[in-house]
């Protein structure tokens, strides 16, 4: 009994919430087909809605590709930035391994040093 009037309300709030959808309906902008309107003053205010569609598609997709290409110069710089901070440290290693290995070279040149105990 509770599960049928469960359901009973949930078709009652579906129907209720369809029912105000259709009350506030409004036109999906886009692209019309103007052709089939018969007087010239809503052919051309049908052509007009075209026009500002196309325009406000234009300006948002604009705006977006902007924002992305924007997006992408930051990351570069950042990748700019991590690449000069690798070669900084391939650098240092660089410098530290000719290093090491002038030390040991010069261990290798120098005379061994004598037993004291002899």
């Amino acid at each position: 009994m509770l599960l049928r009037n469960a359901g009973i309300c949930f078709a009652i709030l579906l129907l209720a919430t369809l029912a105000n959808a259709l009350v506030h309906a409004q036109d999906v902008p886009g692209i019309e087909i103007c052709t089939v309107e018969k007087t010239m003053e809503r052919r051309t205010s049908c052509l007009q809605s075209n026009v500002d569609f196309l325009q406000k598609t234009i300006t948002k997709l604009n705006l977006d590709h902007q924002q992305k290409l924007d997006a992408a110069g930051r990351q570069i710089d950042a990748l700019k930035t991590g690449i000069a901070g690798l070669q900084k440290t391939l650098g240092d290693l660089q410098a530290a391994q000719a290093k090491t290995a002038e030390d040991l070279k010069k261990k290798q040149d120098a005379p061994p040093a004598k037993d004291a105990a002899k």
